[in-house]
Order: C-alpha cells, then sequence, then structure tokens
C-alpha cells in the first residue's frame, strides 16, 4: 500500500518538477511570420510564411537565437515551456554572418519562471557529451537529444567571416535552429545547422563566438568581426621553404595574395607569417590553443587585435621583422550580402534589373551556380572582388524578360551582368538608372558580360512601352524608392538646355 501510495505521488509530482526544470523553462519556441526576397520578381516580397524555431533565455533578460530564425520577419512571437501564451518579440542584436540573433520581449512578467542559462567559458572536449533542446518540427513538445562532441574546427561561416564551428552527432531537424546544447548544466553551443544527407550530423555555434557577438553588442549596436582576408598557403614543401629562406625549425603561412595592394599595406606577396602576438605557428598555420586542440591562427585574431590592427611576425626575404596589419569589418564587394534588406530593382521595357548579391547565388544553389560558371558570368568570377570607384556593384538582369515583341529573337538572359549602356560602362545600379535616363539617338544597347548576347533596342519605345507593361503585370512601382534621385534628376545636358533658354 505505502509503495502504491508513494507512485501516486511521485506521478503527480513529475509534472511539477518538469516545471521546476530551469534548462526546460529557458529554452522557448520562436514563431515567426517572414517573407523573404523574391530574385525571380525583386519588386516584391515573398510569400508569407510561417515558421518555427527555437531560442533560450540568457541573462538581462534576453533571448538568443539564430539570425535566419529571424530574418525577414514582420512579426515575432515567443512561446515558453508548457505555455500556450505567445508573446511579441523583437531583435535587438543580428548577425547574419555568424547566424546569431538576440531578441527582447516587452512583457518582463514572461521571465519570472524562466531563470536564464549561463554560457560556459573556454571551448569544450572532443568527446563531451552535451544535450540539445529545442522545438523541432514535427511536434510541439520540447525535444531533448544526445550527442557527442567528434569535431572542433576553425572555419567560414557566411561571406568570408571566420569562426569556430562544433560538429556533434546528434539528429538535428528543421526547428532546433536556435536550441541551445548544454553540458554540466551550461550553454556550450547553439544550434546552427544540420546536414540532411548524413546521419545525425550537426553544427554548433560555440560559445566562444556567442561571447564575441554579446560583447560587440554592448554598445547597443554590432559591428561585426575583425577579418584578416589576405590569400595564404602552408609552407611545407622544402623548395618553397628554399625560397622563402626559413630554417627548419620555422612555421608560418605564406602570403600569396594581399587584400589591399597599395604601398603602404604592410603585408607583401612571398611574405611568411609566423607568429601573431607571441604565439608562433606550425607548417599548417596552425596555434596550440588547447591540450589535443590546434586552430587556425586566425582563431586567435579577437584576442591580440587591438583598435583593428594585429601584431604580426613576419620573415620577408629571409629577414624577420614585426608589422602591425590592419583588419577589416565589412569589406565593400562587389557582390554584397543582403544582411536582412531587399534588393532593390528597376525596370525599364521589359527587362527588370537589380544588383547582384551573395544572397542571390546562396539561393541559386549549386546548380544555378553551375549554369552561371559555364556562362563566364562575372557575379561566379568576381563573387570576392572588392568595390572600386569605377565599379561599386554588379547589375544583373531578372531570370526573365516580360512578354512584349521588342525583345523576340532573343535568348532569356537569365541573371546577366550588365557590362555596358551605349558603351558607357555600368558602375551600378543607380549608375545605371542615370544612364538610361540620360541615354540620346535612335538605339539603346546593353553589352552583358560573359556567354551572353547583346541587346538593342528602339530607345524611344522602351520608354513608351514601360509604363504599359508595368500595367499588364500589375507592378505598382517601376523602380524602388532608393532610386528615385537617379530617375528624377534631369541629365545635365537637359539642365543646361533649360538654363540657356531662360
Amino acid at each position: 500500500m505505502f509503495l502504491r501510495n508513494l507512485a501516486v505521488f511521485l506521478l503527480l509530482l513529475s509534472p511539477f518538477a518538469a516545471w521546476a526544470d530551469p534548462v526546460r523553462n529557458a529554452v522557448v519556441k520562436i514563431h515567426s511570420s517572414r517573407r523573404s526576397p523574391d530574385f525571380l520578381r525583386p519588386w516584391t516580397k515573398g510569400p508569407l510564411r510561417q515558421t518555427t524555431g527555437s531560442g533560450v533565455v540568457i541573462d538581462g533578460q534576453r533571448i538568443l537565437t539564430n539570425a535566419h530564425v529571424v530574418q525577414y520577419t514582420s512579426r515575432l512571437l515567443v512561446q515558453g515551456y508548457q505555455s500556450t501564451e505567445r508573446i511579441p518579440a523583437r531583435i535587438v542584436g543580428f548577425a547574419p554572418e555568424m547566424d546569431l540573433a538576440l531578441l527582447e520581449v516587452d512583457d518582463e512578467s514572461f521571465f519570472e519562471n524562466r531563470p536564464p542559462l549561463p554560457l560556459a567559458e573556454g571551448i569544450p572536449k572532443l568527446k563531451e557529451t552535451v544535450n540539445v533542446y529545442g522545438y523541432p518540427i514535427g511536434g510541439d513538445q520540447l525535444s531533448i537529444t544526445e550527442g557527442i562532441i567528434s569535431r572542433i574546427e576553425f572555419t567560414r561561416y557566411f561571406d568570408l567571416t571566420p569562426g569556430l564551428r562544433i560538429q556533434i552527432d546528434a539528429a538535428l531537424n528543421p526547428g532546433n535552429s536556435g536550441g541551445p546544447a548544454l553540458a554540466d548544466g551550461k550553454i556550450v553551443g547553439l544550434v546552427f545547422s544540420g546536414i540532411p544527407s548524413a546521419e545525425n550530423i550537426g553544427y554548433l555555434i560555440p560559445t566562444t563566438e556567442i561571447h564575441l557577438f554579446l560583447s560587440d553588442l554592448e554598445d547597443g549596436k554590432y559591428n561585426g568581426k575583425y577579418k584578416m582576408l589576405d590569400e595564404m598557403q602552408t609552407v611545407r614543401n622544402s623548395a618553397l621553404r628554399n625560397r622563402l629562406q626559413l630554417p627548419s625549425e620555422i612555421g608560418g603561412v605564406m602570403i600569396r595574395k594581399t587584400f589591399d595592394e597599395s604601398d603602404d599595406y604592410p603585408l607583401q606577396p612571398w611574405d611568411v607569417v609566423t607568429k601573431i602576438g607571441d604565439v608562433p605557428l606550425d607548417q599548417e598555420g596552425n596555434v596550440q590553443v588547447e591540450d589535443n586542440l590546434r586552430l587556425s591562427f586566425q582563431y586567435f585574431i579577437p584576442r591580440y587585435q587591438k583598435d583593428g590592427r594585429l601584431p604580426l611576425t613576419i620573415i620577408r626575404d629571409g629577414k624577420e621583422m614585426e608589422i602591425e596589419l590592419p583588419l577589416v569589418i565589412e569589406p565593400e564587394w562587389l557582390v554584397r550580402p543582403l544582411k536582412g534588406t531587399y534588393p532593390q530593382h528597376f525596370i525599364f521595357g521589359p527587362i527588370v534589373f537589380s544588383a547582384g548579391s551573395q544572397d542571390l547565388l546562396r539561393t541559386a544553389g549549386p546548380r544555378g551556380e553551375a549554369l552561371l560558371a559555364s556562362r563566364r558570368n562575372p557575379l561566379i568570377r568576381l563573387r570576392y572582388e572588392l568595390a572600386d570607384s569605377d565599379r561599386k556593384e554588379l547589375v544583373v538582369m531578372g531570370a526573365r524578360m516580360f512578354p512584349h515583341p521588342i525583345h523576340e529573337g532573343y535568348d532569356p538572359q537569365v541573371f546577366a551582368v550588365v557590362k555596358k549602356v551605349n558603351d558607357q560602362p555600368v558602375k551600378s545600379l543607380s549608375h545605371l538608372v542615370e544612364l538610361i535616363r540620360a541615354s540620346k539617338g535612335e538605339f539603346i544597347i546593353f553589352d552583358l558580360a560573359g556567354n551572353y548576347e547583346t541587346l538593342v533596342f528602339p530607345r524611344q519605345e522602351m520608354f513608351d512601352v514601360t509604363e504599359s507593361i508595368l500595367e499588364d503585370e500589375g507592378i505598382r512601382y517601376q523602380y524602388s524608392k532608393e532610386l528615385a534621385p537617379a530617375w528624377e534628376i534631369k541629365p545635365v545636358a537637359e539642365q543646361e538646355v533649360k538654363n540657356i533658354s531662360e
């Protein structure tokens, strides 16, 4: 009788015990109403989608999650463990290149029974067991899976931004994103991706990266990670080492191409970086981080950089010297990431123009990139080239032209890059708009880069048919509002004529 009463008591106690579990209480479900960019129809947004993800309460009454869980959202709601109530939330920190985001809610009572989980310091150990919490698709209840840390590596996340990544052998599914992985009651990482084609392989953003993100946000704004973007290679080959005059005991990496080719840049091709701060590099360019763990020397950039300058020791022509290398946070790429914004557009006749972006290429996927590469499209070749005063961004045509007899006989110019308008090189989307606005003569000619046709149209007819095409397609605006100054301002020649007549 006593044992039966004890069993009943424990059964009744179990829901309370679950409710009192601080880990379960700290993990939330995130509901997002989102509209992603539509690169086929850049004048509009993609269809409204309802998606879910996971997040975790951390100190300061904040919720940590992935950037991709909340990107392009128009409405965010968070739902606590064993609760049906959904509380509005807002984004207060956003780092798409590291896939991290920070949320806040106005209702402070939401956190009364949801104490924050602490973030672990340092790097977890290989073969350490972790428990992953989240709300994967296929059910409404909190899911808990167990895995082993199988790999720790320094790699690239998005848009050439480097960072530490942890691989675990745990089943992770859509919806797990943003959920915490814990060991000994502390967060050791945040789920951010898996490999659908591989069984039980997932990835975590470790707390070392999360701490950097939160530290950057202390002034209320996320600036980004400092990067060293010079092209490098290892120095293992004996002939190469002889050419570089490297002693046998010296490791490092050789600079193959500098990020900045100006005369005052402290690195030159053939330089060998041998130390970061006072830490020597091995012949693979790695440094000792912990016992049994060596990582790329770039892992130490946050530790040693000061005000965007990194102390390095190099060998040049056999002589050792110390330099301070200027780092970069936000490179001005020709093909830029959108970072949560929407692409601009300009419609002229049957053609839709927009700027090429890293997001467009990611959306195209491997097959789409292969197709663009086969046509020698500069979106692929110049993907990580820097912009300059002569070329600020790559302007692309849409995947198709609107139906109209004016382009009869031309093939589809899928995301072709516009090189020139009437023999004038195109610097940017706004510059293309200015060139079209100021064009004269019987024809307007678009030269496209790569293996694409040259397009010739009757100039005035292109202007004339634009309005009817917009009406037929149900498009309200010919161009994004940011392009209004470029389109509405009168060309210099017209202004001069007007001034003379006055």
